[in-house]
């Protein structure tokens, strides 16, 4: 009985450890799917998404020397 519980909690502490890494895999092949049918559609670009690719000029802060910097 004892073994039985000794492999039961190896194959428990494997299973915690290796159900991060396939989640993850299966995220990877999720969007390597979407991309791969984002390029057979071609260059459809949906509705809203025009204003998003334009570059946002933001301003850029004056250098403000720190209060610890008086030497």
């Amino acid at each position: 009985m004892n073994t039985f519980l000794s492999y039961l909690a190896v194959a428990a502490l494997f299973a915690l450890v290796l159900l991060p890494a396939l989640g993850g895999l299966a995220r990877e092949r999720r969007i390597d799917r979407e991309l791969r049918d984002a390029r057979r559609r071609g260059g459809e670009t949906p509705r809203g998404t025009t204003d998003a690719a334009r570059p946002v000029a933001a301003a850029r802060r004056p250098y403000v020397r720190s209060w610890a910097a008086r030497t």
